[in-house]
């Protein structure tokens, strides 16, 4: 991970870890615990663990990660009450809001490591500073919903002469779909929403909803439960010859059309680098929050040709990656 992705709120200094103070082996086994909608060996969790292996923590020796799964939102209070139960010496608190809310319900005690995806912790009260956090809470934050708006600004300069577009959202992506709304009137561009309730979704039932000039083009917000289906949404976009634009790189490896936003690895390795430091005793309010400063916009140009999309010379060059 590139350290200059991210900028802490202290002096806008970047913090640097030496190698001598990582992890030492230990007999005693440094207990993890998380609520995800995403498995063990899916890219959102693979950089972490990939890096607390780094950290010198080795599964079953001296570290252990117990992820809880849910399918749904409903899932992340029941999970996270669990961990309590289970005593786990730190929670991780990564995603929607639901996940730090839910893991802060569960222990006001236990250190509090999240990755904040889609919700601002400071605007909701979770934490009172960012570069000095008080209380159990630490991490890293993302700020999706300024990342939503511009997703809208590029997919119309991917493509000009578009004026309606359809939006999937949940009810962990309300304040995107707000921030959406707000870039599409300002960009002159219409916007069908549909909202998914209960998974497993079918998008091509969702699709069907969406005022019928809207379905040619979908923006994909930032949820547990739509990346999970990432692979699936692809198809379902070249199935039906439609444009989309996805918040995570993750989406447009699957065959997604466009993505704009962070490094998930990125985010994730730095978590795991959070987990390490509170490990060796350093307390939560001690580390800055830290904030991606880093985006990158990737197209699928396979994809496009799939499609029949040509896509205009000055939108290739603003990318920082071109799948071919």
């Amino acid at each position: 991970m590139k350290r200059r992705e991210f900028v802490t709120l202290l002096g806008g200094a970047v913090a640097t870890w030496p190698a001598t103070l990582r992890a030492q082996e230990s007999a005693r086994m440094l207990r993890l615990g998380a609520v995800s909608g995403q498995p063990m060996n899916s890219p959102f969790w693979q950089p972490f663990v990939q890096r607390m292996v780094e950290l010198g923590y080795q599964e079953g020796k001296n570290f252990a990660f117990d992820l809880i799964t849910t399918s749904n939102i409903d899932g992340y209070e029941a999970g996270y009450r669990e961990l309590a139960r289970r005593n786990v010496d730190i929670i991780v608190a990564s995603g929607p809001e639901i996940s730090l809310k839910s893991a802060l319900a569960s222990s006001s005690t236990k250190p509090i490591i999240m990755i904040a995806i889609d919700y601002d912790p400071l605007a909701r009260g979770y934490v009172t500073n960012l570069a000095r956090p008080t209380g159990n809470v630490t991490g890293v934050f993302l700020q999706q919903i300024e990342l939503t708006g511009k997703r809208v600004q590029l997919l119309k300069s991917a493509v000009p002469d578009l004026d309606a577009a359809t939006v999937f959202w949940d009810r962990i992506t309300a304040d995107q779909w707000e921030a959406a709304q707000r870039a599409g009137t300002n960009l002159g561009l219409r916007l069908s929403g549909v909202e998914f309730l209960d998974p497993p979704f079918d998008y091509d039932k969702a699709l069907a909803q969406a005022a019928p000039d809207c379905r040619g083009t979908v923006i994909v917000l930032v949820s547990p439960f739509f990346f999970r289906d990432r692979a699936q949404q692809a198809d379902f976009a070249l199935r039906n010859r439609i444009v989309t634009m996805f918040g995570f790189r993750e989406w447009t490896d699957a065959g997604g059309l466009m993505s704009y936003g962070a490094s998930i690895s990125s985010m994730q390795r730095l978590a795991a680098e959070y987990v390490d430091r509170v490990a060796r005793g350093v307390k939560p309010a001690d580390l800055p929050i830290e904030q991606p400063i880093k985006f990158e916009l990737v197209i699928n140009l396979k994809t496009a040709k799939t499609l029949g999309i040509a896509f205009p010379q000055s939108f290739l060059a603003t990318a920082d990656e071109v799948i071919e």
